[in-house]
């Protein structure tokens, strides 16, 4: 299984996924700062990737801090942890992890120093090894809803790349060949950045499941002419109602599939709900740099001075979801009673 990111003595090690899948290349974290950056320059991508990192980063944090009291310990962790909660807005994993850890820390308060430092540790180590589990639940619940000779759409990489191991969407899809289905993914290459092109084809070609790369304007094409059976996506945050925040480009897909009567999976862990949003309307979309888009491999390709817009998300209403597969189940319509009823299990 691909390890995306390991909690090793003093290092978070991470796969640089700028690099693939021409280099296979591991990016050693050495601080708090450090891990924030590699968010922040997508060396990591992939909400509960950066869930996992995120709680990782907050320990190497605690082992810089030098205190003799809880008190001042905490006010230090608390100001390191602004930068890493800035990096990037929209998955609310990042989120979530940070406050898991910090919340430890309150109730571990008790605990010398030394003790509280070793006691974060484990909690990301925890952390890590809760995700692969969710991961492999989320892929047993999800696979149930495929059948075998399907053509599965997927856009973006909800893959191993995007989880500490095993993988979302890419995790339903693994579940489903592993239960002795024979599957066969189109993978959207999802500009500006490729994600499908580079990490999803990169993934399943190294566990030999079948993949076609298709172009984003791709999809209505193999729709229209019954070339797709499902569609399933990761995501990056789930509001209370079920609307759903994915990589850019996923609103079309889900309209797409509507229209062409395909059901549109969402596969998430129950971290990724943010049940206190009411609707996907509250969501912070991140805006990351025109550069990405006016380039392709750092080779310009439209005229100098050409403007660009760059949403790296968009929300997809509950109305176009047919399901949404958890670690904890599967949720369906009426989402503000399913999801909150997983959440509470």
């Amino acid at each position: 299984m691909i390890k995306t990111v390991e909690y090793l003595d003093g290092v978070v090690r991470m796969i640089d996924q700028t690099r693939l899948p021409l280099e296979k290349v591991f990016v050693d974290c050495k601080s708090i700062d450090d891990v924030a950056n590699a968010i922040k320059t997508m060396v990591i991508r992939g909400a509960p990737a950066i869930g996992v990192s995120a709680a990782m980063g907050v320990s190497l944090g605690a082992e810089s801090i030098y205190a003799d009291n809880f008190d001042a310990f905490y006010s230090q962790l608390e100001d390191k942890c602004i930068p890493l909660a800035n990096s990037r807005p929209t998955a609310v994993n990042l989120a979530w992890g940070i406050e898991r850890m910090k919340r430890v820390a309150r109730e571990s308060q008790l605990l010398s120093i030394p003790e509280l430092k070793k006691k974060l540790k484990q909690e990301a180590l925890d952390i890590c090894k809760e995700d692969i589990e969710s991961n492999m639940a989320m892929g047993n619940f999800g696979q149930t809803l495929i059948n075998d000779g399907s053509t599965v759409l997927t856009h973006c990489n909800a893959g191993a790349l995007a989880t500490a191991g095993f993988g979302t969407a890419l995790g339903v899809i693994r579940a489903a060949v592993n239960a002795g289905k024979k599957i066969d993914v189109l993978a959207d290459e999802t500009r500006p950045f490729l994600q499908g092109a580079r990490l999803t084809v990169w993934e399943l070609m190294e566990d030999n499941i079948p993949v076609k790369l298709i172009t984003d304007n791709m999809s209505g094409f193999f729709m229209k002419n019954n070339q797709v059976d499902a569609v399933v996506v990761g995501a990056d945050r789930i509001a209370g109602n079920g609307d759903v925040a994915n990589k850019i480009g996923t609103y079309m897909v889900a309209v797409l599939a509507q229209k062409h009567q395909i059901p549109f999976y969402v596969a998430a862990p129950i971290s990724t709900l943010d049940l206190s949003l009411n609707s996907g309307e509250e969501i912070p979309i991140e805006q990351r740099s025109e550069g990405e888009v006016v380039s392709l491999n750092n080779k310009r390709i439209t005229p100098e001075g050409a403007s660009a817009a760059h949403p790296a998300f968009d929300i997809t209403p509950n109305d176009l979801v047919t399901a949404i597969i958890t670690d904890k189940g599967i949720a369906k319509t009426p989402y503000t009673t399913s999801l909150k009823n997983l959440s509470e299990q």
